[in-house]
């Protein structure tokens, strides 16, 4: 593939994912708003989250798998396709059931469409570090997703309409839709892989260890991450305007951390493993010592924004190097631990809010990236 076809591609399936992970996550911003113009609590809507997530972890090893012998570029379509329709559904819906269902449907597509972008991204270029920036430009699209689509939606809902917000997941899926069907060659898939010999991969334990110190390190930043407004509101003493500044800027540091990511795991990859736990580890605490001081909080923000971006880059990076002979499984497998993951992380950073209050949730974060930190030297000793 020319070298302007690569960037083309690489920033169609960025904007895919970010589509993608956009219509998952950004729905966190709208719950108060759901709940009131359905009339049900907000822990019922809180089901648009939950159900979404534990599809896609149902999913994450089955749908790569069952589609890994179709033509890549159909792949995209199927996948696009579904949810730029249920998206568009969604902001009719004229009962909560509906918008529901709408939401449900396409995830089981999330991670046949996330797992393949990541597996081409890891997979176009000539040497091993530009295929490592190429997989990190993909994953911009996921931290994108993931810290961005919440407090855009959160405004688009509250400054103009609950429609608005929903208007916005399903104008980047047919955006990206339409530029897929155009701009993307045909992709059949060269040499198809029996399922049997894709199963095989679940026999080697760097897999094993790297998904379990995914599963880890994702709960660590996702379940802080869950109550972070809380934390800037609570303990630090922001303002709600602050409090949304502060999540912007905490998902564009992300994204400049994913940037870093393909040149450092380009570069050194073992290292930038087990440093970045490490280091997120002492941020966390930090944060806990100086949170009720909003100035040093919001710069510790920034800093933990860019090292969680390329944590979150290592994680797949771990995943997808430890299989690669069968990319797409191995990395609807890492959806599925970082999924699993984040459901845990949250469930302990709540344990200790119940415990000890909203600015214990950073020990929970911490004891999940300890784990963390074994799991990936556990690896080590599968490498070496």
């Amino acid at each position: 593939m020319a070298k302007g076809s690569s960037k083309l591609l690489i920033f169609i399936l960025a904007v895919g994912v970010f589509g993608i992970l956009n219509t998952e996550m950004g729905v966190v911003g709208i719950i108060p708003q759901v709940s009131e113009r359905f009339g049900v609590s907000v822990p019922d809507a809180g089901l648009l989250v939950s159900g979404f997530a534990l599809i896609v972890a149902i999913a994450g090893p089955t749908m790569p798998l069952l589609f890994s012998k179709m033509n890549r570029k159909h792949v995209m379509l199927l996948s696009l396709g579904v949810f730029s329709v249920c998206n568009v559904a969604a902001i009719f819906a004229p009962t909560f059931e509906v918008l529901l269902a709408a939401r449900v449907a396409p995830a089981a597509f999330h991670p046949l469409y996330v797992s393949m972008a990541l597996a081409l991204g890891g997979q176009t270029g000539e040497t091993e570090a530009e295929r490592a920036k190429n997989s990190s430009r993909v994953f911009v699209g996921v931290s994108a997703g993931m810290v961005l689509g919440v407090p855009v939606a959160s405004y688009l809902a509250s400054t103009v309409m609950l429609e608005a917000a929903l208007a916005f997941f399903a104008v980047v899926t047919v955006a990206v839709f339409v530029a897929t069907a155009l701009f993307v060659p045909t992709m059949p898939v060269s040499e198809r892989m029996t399922y049997g010999s894709q199963l095989r991969i679940l026999k080697k334990p760097v897999l094993w260890a790297s998904l379990l110190a995914t599963a880890a390190i994702n709960g660590a930043m996702f379940g802080f991450y869950s109550f972070m407004a809380d934390f800037f509101g609570v303990v630090s003493h922001m303002s709600a305007a602050w409090v949304s500044i502060a999540l912007l800027a905490y998902g564009g540091a992300n994204i400049v951390g994913n940037v870093i990511s393909g040149h450092a795991l380009g570069a050194q990859p073992k290292t930038t493993l087990v440093t970045m736990p490490l280091v997120l580890i002492v941020l966390y605490l930090a944060l806990f010592a100086v949170g009720q001081l909003s100035l040093p909080t919001a710069a510790l923000t920034l800093v933990l924004g860019v090292i969680a971006g390329i944590a979150n880059n290592a994680n797949q990076f771990m995943v997808s190097r430890a299989a690669p002979e069968a990319a797409d499984f191995s990395n609807g497998l890492y959806l599925t631990a970082a999924n699993l993951g984040t459901t845990l992380g949250t469930s302990l950073c709540g344990v200790f809010i119940t415990v000890a209050g909203t600015r214990a949730a950073v020990f929970g974060a911490a004891a999940f990236l300890a784990a963390g930190v074994l799991f990936v030297l556990w690896r080590m000793r599968c490498t070496a």
